[in-house]
């Protein structure tokens, strides 16, 4: 009997993998759950009695979430990456480092295959797939969603036919959460002009108040919370579970597909969104003008790169380093103030801050130049325009 390794989440889509395997196939199946922050240890060790329960031959729980942050997390709080000005890449991010320990996973079981349950018409199957070829050519890859075109309803059908009881109504919204934020996914998002209702994220507003919040940041990072440290990951989930509580973070994402159309997601990342703002705030204060210009259209590249699944492409790494790079002043605090659905950047706080200098106050004093300076600078400034303008009679 053939082995075959599934990337399990205890979802709709991978428990009907884990059936289609073993009753259609006849394969001895194998399930492995990636986590990456979106489960709790109850939900972990309930994940791993349903894919037993449900004939999985083996389990494995493989948490991540400091591997994550190191390759990827970091790294996006460096860029200030958003999607689209919009996303900060919840899902798409996390699928490549899935990946790579589903591989590790099934040659660890001597497994020949491998299946997920992505369909046909996103972006996951894509990043999945890349991802295996590239670091096991001689695994093969099963795809029985993607394959046979399935519907949602058809899924629910065959698992109640062989027992496995999973309702419709439990099956209207895809939800992946992880550290970096939850995505959501219905029929509203297969529409362009419908909102996800309040009651489809998993989040709901529980605090009508405010409150505020100091994030402490050394070299990019956020190394504390209200001025205690910590490791940055234990600071982004205490962030999400304050933030959440106000219902921060909801957006509906749309962009362009890998494959070619265009694609409407819903999101909720309260902690991802706080951060990468507040971090923005600070480097504005703490860097140079070519250093954020630089930083802001190298940091668009990766995230489109990491987004379809380029990861593994040497390019990342030279953009990381100089993400790092760039990070070397960026330390201090930002005082944020949160509120229901929403959250204000209130100031900074750095020793590197750029606007203490002795060199003047905008608008107010200057110091490091006269009056005489001024006038000389700004005639050289605007010569290009008016030797332009001067040839080519603009005005006349």
């Amino acid at each position: 009997m053939e082995k075959v390794v599934v990337a399990y989440s205890g979802g709709l889509d991978t428990t009907y993998c884990v059936k289609y395997l073993m009753h259609e196939k006849n394969m001895e199946v194998h399930t492995v759950l990636v986590n990456t922050g979106g489960f709790s240890d109850q939900e972990l060790k309930d994940t791993e009695e349903r894919a037993y329960a449900i004939g999985s031959k083996s389990h494995a729980n493989l948490t991540i979430l400091d591997k994550f942050y190191e390759k990827a997390v970091k790294y996006l709080i460096y860029g200030n990456v958003l999607k689209n000005n919009t996303y900060p890449l919840s899902v798409s991010a996390e699928r490549i480092f899935q990946a790579i320990e589903v591989i590790e996973y099934a040659k660890s079981v001597g497994a020949k295959y491998i299946a997920h349950g992505s369909t046909g018409a996103g972006n996951d199957q894509i990043r999945f797939d890349v991802i295996f070829q590239t670091l096991a050519p001689g695994i093969e890859i099963i795809t029985p969603i993607r394959d046979l075109k399935l519907t949602r309803q058809e899924e629910v059908d065959y698992l109640k036919a062989y027992g496995v009881e999973y309702s419709w109504e439990k099956a209207q919204y895809s939800i992946n959460k992880g550290i970096w934020g939850t995505s959501v996914g219905g029929a509203e998002t297969l529409t362009s002009n419908q909102a996800l209702p309040s009651e489809a994220y998993p989040s709901q507003l529980k605090r009508e108040d405010t409150e505020k919040v100091v994030l402490n940041f050394e070299k990019g990072e956020l190394v504390g919370l209200n001025g205690e440290k910590g490791s940055p990951v234990k600071n982004i989930q205490k962030l999400e579970e304050l933030a959440s509580q106000f219902a921060i973070g909801r957006d509906i994402h749309v962009g362009d597909t890998i494959i070619g159309i265009k694609g409407r997601v819903g999101f909720e990342a309260a902690a991802p969104m706080v951060i990468i703002k507040a971090h923005h705030l600070l480097e504005k204060h703490t860097q140079t003008k070519w250093q954020q210009y630089w930083g802001e259209q190298l940091a668009n590249w990766y995230g489109m790169l990491l987004h379809e699944g380029n990861y593994l492409d040497p390019v990342m790494r030279d953009v990381e380093a100089f993400l790092e790079s760039s990070q070397s002043s960026v330390t201090g605090d930002v005082i944020v103030e949160l509120k229901p659905y929403n959250f204000s950047l209130v100031g900074i706080e750095s020793d590197f801050d750029l606007m203490k200098s002795d060199f003047g106050q905008y608008g107010e004093v200057n110091e490091g130049w006269t009056a005489d300076d001024a006038k000389g600078f700004i005639k050289i400034y605007g010569n290009a325009n008016k030797i332009y303008h001067n040839v080519n009679k603009t005005f006349e």
